[in-house]
């Protein structure tokens, strides 16, 4: 993969820079040592790796803007980072760049829930915004497989969903405001404690806009009260198609579970040696979960169950119990995790039309015949979010590259379905080369117009979303 050409000037003058940062932060909160830096060399997308030239560790919203504008008059680069938990690539550092963790920034700022939202500082993790309105029987809804470490910040970046989203939706259906700092260092706040906020929609451009306009800090979430009750059924298919008609067919029935979650034989063998959630044998394993009372679950199920059995099941299981529907989820969550151990591998995030389901998991398939790489599948269905697993051998001298190659085709035939590039990891890296199989030239201009707004130096994360070619052009204007 190709990297920005490093600015040489800047990293002549990394002593100059170090110096100056160290005047608006402590001592602890500027790492410039090379042995040091290398612990932010990547991201979840561990394939590829660029130490940074320095990496700071702010604590407040005033430390993020004294560190912006040091490096907006210098003319640094500074790439945002929440946790790292990013699969595409989206907190990759360049040699001559400045890493922006907001790591430290974990606070719960404000409560409120007769209003039902949460004030959280941007680096506080997903879960833990849960665990902060649970005892009083509410929950945040977006649940990425990542939950246990991924930062606020990098879920409002990425659009981040989870496997809840198909009922709650994904960040931007639970955002209500921020707080920002812009690379001049200007702090503006965006939204509020209220569902829709006057004028343009300046939240929605920057949620999902991969760190490239401004540097969270703050965050307003929506909390909502926990439901009454919730209850998995597992089912075991025959083929991977026929699992996949199967969702399409719940969709279409009108049934609306809070989740659908889909894994192939391959990744229910790892999780079942990892996580011993207690899966069929069976070549396509779904869960489908549904909330509310217990006539309503039983109704809701009663529908499910009817579709599923015209599809043949080998194994149709509802939980019966807390423990149960927990060891569920727990196996699902596990996962990526538990594919890690066996594997090599690169983790895809196409989004298609559900009823194209079928089609997509027989070509992919096919295509793991043609390239000779065998793939795992785990993706959430009832909203078409894939998430193909790609195994590769790291050691093994060409296997990187037909990897990738494997994976652009997988993400061309999702936008040839009618799908999209992606559904939450975001572009990053990984992607943005791809950008133009989805996009005009006149739509990338126009989304490249709106960064030249609030980044006229395209300092932000610049090597990231639109191709090299591009943004290093823009950057260098």
């Amino acid at each position: 993969m190709e990297m920005p050409k490093p600015d040489i000037t800047v990293l002549d003058r990394k002593s100059e820079i170090v110096q100056k940062l160290l005047k608006v932060l402590p001592k602890d909160a500027v790492i410039f040592e090379d042995r040091e830096t290398h612990a932010y060399e990547c991201d979840g997308l561990t394939a590829y790796r660029c130490a940074p030239m320095i990496a700071v560790l702010p604590s407040t919203t005033e430390e993020v803007s004294a560190v912006l504008k040091i490096c907006h008059a210098e003319g640094v680069p500074v790439v945002p980072r929440g946790s790292g938990t990013s699969l595409a690539g989206g907190a990759l550092p360049t040699e001559d760049c400045v890493i922006l963790g907001i790591a430290r920034m974990n606070g719960v700022l404000e409560t409120n829930y007769d209003d039902r939202y949460i004030r959280v500082q941007s680096g506080r993790t997903n879960l833990s915004v849960t665990g902060a309105v649970e005892a009083n029987d509410f929950f945040y809804a977006p649940d990425p497989s990542s939950q246990l470490a991924c930062a606020i910040a990098g879920n409002v970046a990425m659009n981040s969903g989870g496997a809840h989203c198909l009922k709650y939706g994904v960040t931007t259906n639970n955002l209500l405001g921020i707080k920002m700092v812009m690379m001049d260092g200007e702090v503006v706040d965006i939204g509020g404690a209220y569902l829709d906020n006057a004028g343009l929609d300046l939240l929605g451009v920057i949620c999902g806009s991969e760190g490239q306009l401004g540097v969270v800090t703050e965050a307003t979430l929506r909390i909502l009260r926990k439901p009454e009750g919730a209850r998995p059924i597992l089912m075991g298919f025959n083929s991977n198609e026929v699992a996949g008609a199967c969702v399409s067919d719940i969709i279409k029935a009108g049934v609306l579970p809070v989740a659908i979650e889909f894994m192939d034989k391959p990744c229910v063998e790892a999780v079942e040696d990892f996580a011993q959630a207690g899966y069929p044998t069976a070549e396509a394993v779904l869960i489908v979960e549904v909330e509310g009372s217990d006539e309503e679950i039983d109704e809701q199920l009663a529908k499910i169950v009817a579709i599923a059995k015209k599809h043949d099941p080998v194994e149709l299981r509802e939980s019966k119990s807390a423990e149960e529907s927990a060891a569920i989820w727990a196996g699902r969550k596990a996962a990526f995790g538990a594919m890690g151990r066996i594997n090599d591998y690169m983790c895809l995030d196409g989004t298609i039309p559900v009823s194209e389901l079928p089609l997509v998991l027989r070509r992919i398939g096919e295509m793991s015949e043609q390239y000779g790489l065998k793939v795992a599948n785990v993706f959430h269905a009832g909203d078409g979010n894939m998430h193909p697993l790609i195994l590769f051998d790291a050691n093994k001298p060409g296997d990187l590259e037909l990897c990738e190659e494997f994976g652009a085709d997988i993400l061309k035939l999702c936008v040839e379905v009618g799908g999209c590039l992606t559904g939450e990891h975001g572009v990053g890296v990984e992607k943005r080369d791809l950008m133009s199989t989805q996009y005009t030239d006149a739509d990338l201009d126009a989304q490249m117009r709106v960064k030249d707004v609030f980044d006229p130096k395209w300092l932000l994360n610049a090597a990231k979303v639109f191709p090299l070619a591009s943004s290093d052009a823009r950057r260098s204007a």
